[in-house]
């Protein structure tokens, strides 16, 4: 799978806001190029945090996460903790088992796993991660509705 499959999958699910920084578009430099999707049902940047980010470089309070090859890219998804333990079979605040990988597979996200966030680096088509991002793209619509609705 290429990002640009994942990104037009999100957007087909519809309510969302698909922001891609760039040069010159008052984003931090740091972001360029990445990718970070939001449930909005009227398509403005909510002031929420993204229940999706494709991320294609190395951010500097990560361990390293193998994105410096040629076209390599990390799916995040913001999965929550029962869909974290559902995959994984671990709370999200235990500690990841040591040489764990993210290559084409779903597993703890580096440095957001404990707060329920899961990733892939490479996905492939099997490996579940348009599964995961339509759970996740669901939950956000219900964090909408009871925020909305308070």
């Amino acid at each position: 799978m290429i990002a640009d499959e994942i990104i037009a999958f999100v957007r087909s699910l519809g309510d969302v806001h698909v922001q891609r920084p760039a040069p010159g578009d008052g984003t931090p430099a740091i972001a360029w190029g990445d990718t970070f999707v939001y449930y909005s049902p009227d398509g403005s940047l909510p002031r929420a945090q993204p229940f999706v980010t494709i991320v294609t470089k190395q951010y500097p309070d990560e361990p390293p996460a193998g994105l410096d090859a040629e076209g390599a890219f990390r799916v995040n998804v913001a999965a929550g903790t029962d869909e974290f333990r559902a995959r994984l079979g671990r709370d999200p605040k235990d500690p990841a088992p040591e040489g764990e990988t993210l290559e084409g597979r779903i597993g703890a996200h580096p440095t957001y796993s404990s707060l329920g966030w899961l990733a892939v680096r490479n996905p492939t088509p099997d490996c579940g991660v348009l599964e995961l991002i339509r759970t996740a793209h669901t939950q956000a619509a219900n964090r909408f509705e009871r925020r909305t609705s308070a």
